[in-house]
């Protein structure tokens, strides 16, 4: 795996996601990338919108991603990953996938789908 590949790419995403470090998280998304819900729900262009929907979540406790599995086609990754967060309502679970694309080194795209909540 080269540091530009997209398993790369995004294992860098993941692990500075898990340091709640805001700074490298930017760094492995193109600076006019898009993160949708699917089916097509836009919920940030560019890094203003990302850092801006993610700047409060970083600095939840407990937040931490488990990646469950991953796959990878070409420029294409998809993980299934088990999110921890500090909900109003306490701490819980949210069954997550997500799926990038990779161009050049820097996610260009993200789209998510979200389980339901599952309490402690």
């Amino acid at each position: 795996m080269t540091h530009h590949s997209p398993e790369a790419v995004i294992q860098r995403q993941l692990d500075a996601y898990n340091a709640h470090d805001l700074d490298a998280w930017l760094a492995t998304y193109a600076p006019d990338a898009q993160q949708f819900e699917l089916p097509g729900k836009l919920l940030a262009s560019g890094h203003a919108q990302m850092r801006a929907r993610m700047v409060e979540r970083f600095t939840e406790p407990d937040l931490h991603a488990r990646l469950v599995q991953r796959l990878v086609m070409g420029h294409i990754v998809v993980d299934q990953e088990v999110v921890t967060r500090n909900f109003p309502e306490g701490r819980g679970h949210v069954p997550l996938m997500c799926v990038y694309e990779v161009r050049d080194g820097l996610i260009r795209h993200a789209s998510f789908a979200f389980g339901e909540k599952v309490p402690g």
